[in-house]
């Protein structure tokens, strides 16, 4: 049970209108939108950063921005979030070969060096302590502009905040976040676990 119950969909028009975006990232709104939405300007403000991350400035693709959230939401141990974005890497043209070797993604043919030095970065600043150094720092840079590190970093952060809601919440998770855990995780630990 979550600490706080998510409201309808259609509580709030503004938030409501905001909240299409996820139509389209994840085929429905997350409980935890809805459960903002109880502080109306948390939901929006909260929706409006997570459009202005995820837009693509640069050469960072929605798949790729969505792979770095799965990393940083797997690492912090959110099972809320890894479903959310496994299945939308999935749904921004993540291929099962892809998905299901992401973990091996060091010495895999699969991802190009800028995404190894991404995927890196990921875990390096996801973890606690953080562990970002001047190596990681150097393999981010030969690889990406100054803007694309702030949009990486911005998924990395912004998935900080979600990991932290959602685990702190137990936030319940959608039948389509269960049914793409179930499914796309199936070779890792993967489990709902309190997100029933």
């Amino acid at each position: 049970m979550p600490l706080v119950r998510p409201l309808a969909s259609d509580e709030n028009e503004e938030v409501a209108e905001l909240a299409r975006f996820f139509n389209e990232t994840l085929g429905f709104c997350p409980n935890s939108v809805l459960t903002m939405q109880r502080r109306p300007a948390i939901a929006k403000a909260f929706i409006n950063l997570n459009m202005a991350v995820m837009a693509n400035e640069g050469r960072v693709s929605a798949e790729q921005k969505r792979l770095i959230g799965y990393i940083t939401s797997a690492n912090t141990g959110c099972r809320y979030c890894e479903a959310h974005t496994i299945l939308a890497a999935q749904r921004y043209g993540g291929t099962d070969e892809r998905l299901e070797n992401i973990w091996n993604f060091r010495d895999s043919k699969l991802y190009t060096a800028a995404e190894k030095a991404a995927f890196e970065f990921a875990l390096a600043a996801s973890s606690v302590p953080n562990a970002v150094d001047d190596n990681i720092s150097q393999a981010l840079h030969s690889h990406w502009d100054e803007g694309e590190i702030v949009e990486i970093l911005a998924v990395i952060s912004l998935f900080g905040y979600l990991n932290r809601w959602n685990d702190s919440m137990g936030t319940t998770m959608e039948d389509g976040a269960v049914k793409a855990g179930e499914e796309l995780l199936k070779a890792t630990d993967w489990s709902q676990g309190k997100h029933q």
